[in-house]
């Protein structure tokens, strides 16, 4: 029997029992997740099963698709600047190119401006860094980083890590390594009283592309199933075509020999004996395999990651998601690599897992970009978005599926390395859910590339493509009749676009040089913004002048579309 004293001490007791069993309830609801940001490099939304694209049925990524069927799959995730540098800076600091300073490959982004891992360090969180880093300086605003320098290698790469005063060699495939790093990570460095976030970035599947052996007989026997548009391009505009087709020679690296300067006919050395068709589906071939085996070996080893993830019990409270740096072509159009702001490169693959809020098996057609991507992470970790980034979380879409009624409508696109590497004119875009209106502005836009097209100005032209309806951007409506008040309007709300995001300013914090480049593409991209007969007749003459000066010399007549030669095979006969 308890006396007065007794009582008040079984009181104090069971009271400090329920307030210690509350407190840990409490901090159970509360706890932050930990966050997973998984990037690829090339990997484009086609080559995911999840997309339902002409790929699907080889079935190249069920770890993918099981991470798909357990979130959120987002239809419309845009890339500002389809490039690896420009990308991976808009996603650590939130921002546009035009704003961060990373125009081009050649631009670094210092530590001062590494904002995402700041962020997340303030925000309470272990951060890590591991694989393809790409942005020049180092990632040293991360606890921990173990990445590749510069572009890396595909076999026994070399690696930068915290710590370590020079660079070291890992033996193995690029993409193993990385696993192992992050695996190795998780068993040695991670701390379990703390959340973390960890970047892991794959190398694989960038050109050029080097599977790792054990995938050298994957797809060997299979023939890849073929966009029509490698056959037949579209019509484009004079800026990517030319008046009669004189810079299909010049204009975006093929597959087969359509652009004699680079094509992956040349590049792997395909039968010269071949007809031009004979040619191109060969090459179509060897690369498609090639990327996909590449994929295959990033998708396997996620396989790893996620059972690690499970054998640990980290599934639950992990935030996981999964993106390219961009998109990439497959073949589409007769197109290599990204940098344009057509469909397959503008777009990115992006798949988000929460199992505590973010439904199962759920798809988002929102407009979301890259520059949306730290935003949303830094939500998650549950601080606010700084102002000083562009972009805007996302997380209620993913909880609830809906769209604010003051979410984006439109996202913003500039390309600015013309004609660099992939001969790519320098353009601006807008993407709407149904439309996309583009223009190339004609002038050299590049900063640091000194090749003589790089200088060279190309022919300013516009296109304007009804997704909804031409989803293969076969058919450039800008001048048809039909789409006359489309037209007007997409550029009203494009101009205001570029202003709402200060893209129509120059950067006064960028170096002099770069300051005079911006400046220069403003000025040609309003010289060009009214584009009526005195600009198409200018955009005319200039189309000749570039073909001329960078003429094939072995070139005696004019280049036919390969399906359009005598007695090659027609798509339709296929």
């Amino acid at each position: 029997m308890l006396n007065k004293n007794g009582i008040l001490v079984f009181i104090v007791l069971i009271s400090g029992m329920v307030g210690s069993a509350m407190q840990k309830l409490e901090h159970s609801e509360t706890k932050k997740p930990n966050i997973i940001f998984i990037m690829s490099d090339d990997h484009t939304w086609q080559a995911v099963g999840a997309y339902d694209s002409r790929f699907k049925y080889l079935n190249p990524t069920p770890n993918l698709d099981k991470l798909a069927k357990s979130g959120m799959v987002f239809d419309h995730a845009i890339c500002g600047n389809a490039i690896c540098t420009p990308s991976r800076a808009s996603i650590m600091t939130g921002q546009y190119s035009h704003l961060n300073g990373v125009l081009t490959l050649d631009d670094a982004l210092p530590e001062s401006k590494q904002y995402l891992a700041h962020e997340m360090r303030r925000a309470g969180y272990q951060t890590a860094v591991i694989g393809k880093w790409h942005l020049h300086d180092l990632p040293t605003a991360f606890d921990y980083y173990k990445v590749l320098p510069g572009q890396g290698k595909y076999f026994n790469p070399e690696f930068f890590e915290t710590g370590k005063k020079k660079k070291f060699r890992v033996e193995g495939h690029s993409t193993d390594c990385i696993m192992d790093a992050a695996l190795e990570w998780f068993a040695t460095r991670r701390k379990g009283d703390q959340p973390f976030f960890l970047k892991l970035h794959f190398k694989a599947p960038h050109d050029y592309f080097k599977n790792a052996p054990r995938y050298d007989d994957y797809l060997e026997e299979v023939a890849m199933p073929e966009p029509l548009s490698l056959w037949a391009r579209g019509e484009g505009s004079v800026a990517t075509r030319g008046v009669d087709g004189e810079l299909e020679r010049v204009i975006g690296t093929s597959i087969g020999r359509r652009n004699f300067r680079r094509s992956y006919d040349a590049d792997w050395e395909v039968d010269e004996g071949l007809s031009d068709a004979e040619a191109k589906r060969e090459a179509y071939n060897v690369y498609l395999k090639k990327y996909l085996r590449c994929v295959k070996g990033v998708d396997d080893n996620l396989g790893r990651l996620f059972a690690y993830m499970e054998q640990e019990g980290l599934l639950e409270n992990t935030v996981i998601v999964y993106t390219g740096d961009q998109g990439f072509f497959l073949g589409e159009h007769d197109f290599q690599d990204k940098r344009w702001a057509y469909e397959p490169s503008l777009r990115m693959p992006l798949i988000v897992s929460y199992p505590k809020t973010i439904p199962m098996g759920v798809r988002s057609d929102a407009l979301v970009e890259n520059i949306d991507f730290p935003a949303t992470l830094i939500d998650f970790a549950g601080v606010s978005v700084p102002d000083y980034m562009q972009g805007r979380s996302f997380r209620s879409i993913l909880e609830t599926g809906e769209e604010a009624e003051d979410w984006k409508q439109a996202a913003y696109y500039q390309y600015w390395m013309h004609m660099a590497h992939h001969d790519v004119p320098g353009h601006i875009a807008m993407r709407t859910k149904r439309y996309k209106l583009i223009q190339f502005y004609g002038t050299a836009g590049v900063r640091g590339y000194r090749s003589e097209r790089s200088w060279e100005s190309t022919p300013a032209g516009w296109e304007l493509y009804d997704l909804e309806k031409d989803p293969t951007e076969s058919d450039n409506v800008y001048d048809h009749p039909d789409y006359t008040a489309v037209q007007a309007e997409l550029k009203k709300q494009f101009k205001q676009l570029r202003v709402a995001v200060r893209a129509d300013q120059v950067n006064e914090n960028l170096p002099i040089e770069a300051q005079q480049r911006m400046a220069e593409v403003n000025r040609m991209i309003e010289a060009n913004w009214v584009y009526e007969v005195a600009a198409k007749e200018a955009a005319v003459q200039q189309s000749k002048i570039y073909a001329e000066r960078f003429a094939d010399p072995k070139q005696t007549e004019p280049y036919v579309v390969p399906w359009l030669r005598p007695g090659t095979l027609d798509p339709s006969e296929k």
